[in-house]
């Protein structure tokens, strides 16, 4: 279960995420309370580990914005939240290594999801980045989405269920995770994360394929891997 936590504005919240066991953090330049600078998120960047993805959360810029901001800040990919079309993504795609485009769910826009040749695609709530829950079956009418992201009010204590329901190759969590807006709970954290891979185990699936002793057997890869294989293979490294 590929696991990213967003809203980082520290670098001791950043560091924390990873050491709990995060496979991405990610940082908001989009109006919000956790709104960051690209020369504030480069002095945190430069302390991760390369392997880690950073991701630069937008909403309705301009693609040369986006690149411009995400090379500034030393990220690895980007993350378009707002109404940006293929042609928006594609541009930006052209010059960064990852790509998540995110829809709300319901949207017609997601049965176009191909044309925007992201990496992952993320499905949130009715209003995106409101924090809020919506119903998870509504996914069972979505298209067969590859390296799908569950976001919207995800937390500690739902996730579990989340996960079960929507079987999504990945998650991303903010504001559940938080002790005030932009601070991060590590207790939390650490406890998002478990639960979802717990669920994860759950589900049976094809990571978890039985060993030879009955056990679920233990693969060398992660879902982060997978995405490496997708972008450049220098895109992971640190400027």
């Amino acid at each position: 279960m590929w696991v990213k936590i967003c809203g980082i504005t520290t670098a001791t919240d950043a560091l924390a995420a990873i050491a709990m066991g995060a496979d991405a953090v990610g940082f908001v330049f989009a109006p919000s309370p956790r709104q960051v600078t690209a020369a504030h998120v480069r002095e945190i960047t430069r302390q991760l580990p390369p392997e880690i993805l950073t991701v630069g959360v937008f909403r309705d810029e301009s693609p040369e914005r986006v690149v411009e901001t995400v090379l500034e800040a030393g990220l690895q990919g980007a993350q378009l939240h707002g109404h940006e079309t293929p042609a928006d993504a594609q541009r930006i795609r052209e010059s960064i290594g990852a790509l998540i485009v995110a829809f709300p769910v319901g949207s017609p826009s997601i049965s176009r999801f191909g044309d925007y040749h992201a990496d992952a695609v993320l499905i949130d709530g009715v209003t995106p980045g409101s924090g809020q829950v919506f119903d998870w079956s509504m996914t069972e009418s979505l298209p067969d989405v590859p390296r799908m992201i569950l976001a919207g009010g995800l937390n500690p204590e739902n996730v579990r269920q989340a996960v079960r329901t929507v079987h999504p190759w990945g998650v991303d969590v903010s504001t559940g995770v938080e002790r005030s807006a932009g601070v991060k709970d590590a207790r939390l954290v650490r406890a998002f994360i478990r639960a979802a891979r717990a669920a994860e185990s759950e589900t049976g699936g094809a990571e978890d394929e039985a060993g030879t002793d009955g056990e679920p057997a233990v693969s060398d890869r992660s879902p982060y891997d997978d995405l490496v294989d997708l972008v450049e293979p220098d895109w992971a490294d640190n400027p």
